[in-house]
């Protein structure tokens, strides 16, 4: 049996589409069968309909700051469809522990850092601050701590002269992009080993 993997997004959603292409190896011990957006207008929507897997958006706008009922929304959609795995892709909203809890162990996600350097936002722009040598993204085990959580894979970039942080980003998606689906294959077979690349 497959492991059933449901893809959260918030925009265009490259990081699903590569996870999706991914598991459509008939080999893959995974199959995508929903990818959720926080709006209805995340383009990753049409993309992820085009390639066959089912689709929802569930705006937290209209919840007004009441993350309990936003993510009790979100949960009601997962129950339709029994994922075994969540993957975070682009997911733009910071999960309560009441969520993030009973899914320990089978969530993931992917930050454009190397953590446990730069959690949170605008990542690239303080790896420029702070000088570093290297950049690059990480896939870990979501913890109800922002960007914490057990290491599953990093790759890493070599920072160049005249970088900025609109260069770096672009330069770390395409890594992102090899990552996140060699850490999620290995993972849906049951192996944790670090991916480093």
């Amino acid at each position: 049996m497959k492991k059933r993997v449901a893809i959260f997004i918030s925009g265009g959603g490259s990081n699903m589409v590569r996870l999706v292409e991914d598991m459509a190896d008939p080999n893959h011990a995974a199959e995508p069968v929903l990818v959720l957006a926080n709006s209805a207008e995340a383009s990753g929507l049409a993309k992820a309909k085009s390639m066959g897997v089912p689709v929802v958006s569930v705006d937290h706008r209209p919840f007004k700051g009441d993350r309990r009922a936003f993510e009790a929304a979100l949960q009601a959609e997962l129950d339709k469809v029994s994922p075994d795995i969540l993957c975070l892709a682009g997911f733009m909203r910071v999960l309560t522990e009441g969520f993030v809890a009973p899914w320990e162990g089978k969530m993931l996600n992917i930050h454009p850092s190397l953590l446990p350097k730069y959690k949170g936002l605008h990542t690239h722009a303080r790896a420029l601050e702070a000088g570093d040598a290297d950049h690059g993204c990480t896939v870990h085990m979501v913890t109800p701590l922002l960007d914490d959580g057990p290491i599953l894979g990093q790759a890493r970039i070599p920072v160049q002269q005249g970088d900025t942080p609109d260069t770096l980003a672009a330069r770390v998606l395409t890594q992102e992009h090899r990552l996140y689906p060699a850490c999620l294959r290995r993972f849906a077979a049951g192996d944790t080993t670090r991916v480093d690349l």
